[in-house]
């Protein structure tokens, strides 16, 4: 056996919160809100992708917000994507460049973290 590829990264967040989810998910990170399969959909949540990668939003009861764990997002415009992040009122956190990507992490509307990361070489 050999793992080929990560499929998805799931994410918790609270009950009832499928509205903010595709508000920062899809609307500041720009990415398309994905069916979920018939026998999950009942569960709530959203799924999300843009090219290969997913992020699927479970809700979690007793919801606690991933603060260390984090899926890290290559991105294309990492400014525009931190001015809508700082227009919503969401943190922003810059890190140091590694390997030629700048790293800025971000935190959902939940408190999630997540790495921005975009290559500084054009």
């Amino acid at each position: 056996m050999r793992v080929l590829a990560i499929d998805h990264v799931q994410i918790a967040m609270p009950e009832g919160s499928e509205d903010r989810a595709r508000g920062f998910y899809g609307e500041i990170l720009g990415m398309k809100e994905i069916p979920k399969p018939q026998a999950l959909a009942g569960r709530g949540g959203c799924w999300f992708a843009s090219g290969a990668a997913q992020v699927h939003l479970g809700v979690e009861e007793g919801f606690r917000p991933a603060r260390k764990a984090h899926p890290a997002l290559l991105v294309e415009g990492l400014d525009e994507v931190l001015a809508k992040c700082q227009a919503a009122g969401l943190p922003t956190r810059p890190d140091a460049e590694i390997d030629g990507r700048r790293r800025v992490h971000v935190f959902d509307p939940f408190g999630n973290r997540l790495e921005l990361m975009e290559s500084s070489h054009g």
